[in-house]
């Protein structure tokens, strides 16, 4: 979903348009909530016709799947690599997880998701089940990973990594929150990684040994 998918000219390359269908969507489904938004208002959004829409998405369901995919998993993805690939000791790590996570947070559109995610999950259960089979079921093995690695080299104490893994990752709803809730109604804007870089201090001051 970048300026770059509309090629000069105003003609459309056809590998750009799922990306341009789902920016649409993700504005749609943040401006007027998922219920409310319709495949036809989607294609008007993306400058297509209806049936050009459906040759890659089949329904609404689709394109938030696709936009879960896109925004969210990719960060899980991402994620895990840097875990993977990672030597040595695991507070270093956690630091650069959580920077890595306000990057998105403050350059991507990663919180408009969330808060679709939150708005619309009571009314479609099958939205919050979405996310959390893609994002949170993924995610939080992967920190608790990380944790568990810690207490086994002696760096944190014998937490529970579960629990610990949630207090890792919390704080970083919140600033989401602070940011497409009470940042468009008035309130300070968060120095996101400032933020993120005190957590990390204060989180891993309290799990080392």
């Amino acid at each position: 979903m970048t300026n770059q998918s509309v090629t000069t000219g105003g003609s459309r390359r056809p590998q750009a348009r799922p990306s341009e269908i789902l920016a649409a969507a993700l504005e749609l489904f943040a401006e007027k909530g998922f219920s409310a938004t319709r495949m036809d208002d989607v294609a008007a959004r993306a400058g297509l016709s209806k049936a050009g829409v459906y040759l890659y998405f089949k329904d609404k369901t689709a394109l938030l799947k696709a936009l879960v995919n896109e925004l969210a998993g990719a960060n899980i993805a991402v994620a895990r690599g840097i875990v993977e690939a990672h030597q040595g000791p695991v507070s270093p790590l956690v630091a650069t997880i959580l920077a890595f996570l306000a990057t998105q947070v403050r350059h991507t559109r990663f919180p408009e998701l969330i808060k679709i995610v939150i708005a619309e999950s009571r009314a479609h259960p099958d939205v919050g089940q979405l996310y959390l089979d893609t994002v949170i079921n993924q995610g939080l093995p992967l920190f608790e990973g990380l944790i568990r690695r810690g207490i086994a080299s002696g760096e944190f104490r014998a937490v529970d990594p579960a629990l610990a893994a949630r207090l890792m990752i919390g704080p970083m709803l919140l600033a989401i929150i602070w940011k497409t809730v009470f940042e468009p109604i008035g309130a300070e804007a968060l120095d996101i990684e400032a933020y993120a870089a005190q957590h990390a201090d204060i989180f891993l001051r309290g799990i080392r040994s």
